[in-house]
Parts: C-alpha cells; sequence; structure tokens
C-alpha cells in the first residue's frame, strides 16, 4: 500500500470519515493505482476544490459558531504574510473586505433615508440656485426703494432745515446700484466648501 486509507487520511487532515468519502465519490482526493489515497496531492487538490470558508468552518476555525469572533473589520491585513492561491487566508481577507464594504454601504444608505446625508451635486445646485435668487433681489432692491427713499430722506431734510429740498430719484438710484453692485461683487469671491 504506497499511500493512506480513507480512516488514516481522514485523521490526518482533521475530517470526519464520511467527509472524506464524499470527497473521494466527488473526485476531490488523488488516489494511487491500489486504491489508497495520496495525502499531499489530495490535499493541494481539495484547497484548489472546496471553497476555504466552508473548510475553514468545517474545522471549527474562523466563525465556525457564528459567535463573531475571528478576523474583525479592524484587521483586514491579517498576519501580513504571502498567500497563495491554496491558501485560504486571501479569500477570508476578500471576504471580509467585501462584508465591511456591505455594512458601510447600508448604513450610508440608512443615513440618506434619514436625511443626514444630501447628495453633494444637488446641494451644491440648491447653493449656487439661492446664491442666484438673492443676487436677483439685491440688483432689482435700488428700482423698487430709490423713489420711496428720496421723498423720505426729502421730507428729513426739509423737516431739518426748514427748507424744501428735492432729492432726484434717479440720482438716488443710480448710487444705490453702484453701491449695491460692488457690495454683489466682493460676495461673488466667496466659495462654498461641501467637503
Amino acid at each position: 500500500m504506497e499511500g493512506l486509507s480513507e480512516r488514516a487520511y481522514a485523521e490526518r487532515s482533521g475530517l470526519s470519515r464520511g467527509a472524506v468519502q464524499k470527497a473521494r465519490k466527488n473526485g476531490r482526493l488523488v488516489l494511487f493505482a491500489d486504491g489508497s489515497i495520496d495525502a499531499v496531492a489530495s490535499d493541494a487538490r481539495r484547497g484548489a476544490m472546496t471553497d476555504p470558508d466552508q473548510q475553514m468552518r468545517s474545522r471549527g476555525g474562523v466563525n465556525a459558531g457564528g459567535d463573531g469572533g475571528g478576523i474583525s473589520s479592524g484587521n483586514i491585513s491579517g498576519t501580513g504574510g504571502v498567500s497563495g492561491p491554496g491558501d485560504s487566508t486571501s479569500y477570508l481577507k476578500a471576504r471580509t473586505a467585501l462584508t465591511v464594504y456591505q455594512a458601510q454601504e447600508r448604513q450610508l444608505s440608512i443615513q440618506r433615508k434619514k436625511g443626514v446625508l444630501v447628495d453633494r451635486a444637488r446641494a451644491e445646485t440648491l447653493v449656487f440656485r439661492l446664491a442666484r435668487q438673492e443676487r436677483d433681489v439685491w440688483v432689482t432692491w435700488p428700482t423698487r426703494v430709490a423713489a420711496l427713499m428720496a421723498a423720505q430722506l426729502s421730507a428729513e431734510m426739509e423737516k431739518v432745515s426748514g427748507v424744501p429740498v428735492a432729492i432726484e430719484t434717479a440720482i438716488l438710484q443710480r448710487v444705490l446700484e453702484t453701491n449695491v453692485r460692488e457690495q454683489l461683487t466682493a460676495l461673488a469671491d466667496l466659495r462654498v466648501s461641501l467637503e
């Protein structure tokens, strides 16, 4: 007999005899001509053909009992060793990273639904629209108030001096427009940062 029996291979690999029989039936074991199991080649073939996560759970490894132990989201890098194609740590790292990403995505979705987060492009559009509306109100303001202000100033100056004074509405409107435009130009340099 060149290789191992099912019982010996089960003991060596940490699997149950039933699992070894199932692996043999499914072609995941390498057999010698006499039907015995080539342990090294069988380990390699099983490693290539078996889901590493399932393999770890069947051996009682990381998260076998679902107790939350094992790899945490803060330790995705693992041991820092080099992992090869048959190494389950690379699969576990990728699976953990995916799980962390999905959890973060769900958390952002919940925050959006609660109104804690808003779409950046929409927020910038709304801020720009609000600024444009404010600017338009201020640009038209001198035209709306120039006549009223001229009348009020004339009345106040007449009350103080006792002499009738007439302030021309067009002149007051031009002065107001000039000053408002200077103020709006100064405000145009302000930048909104949503970062």
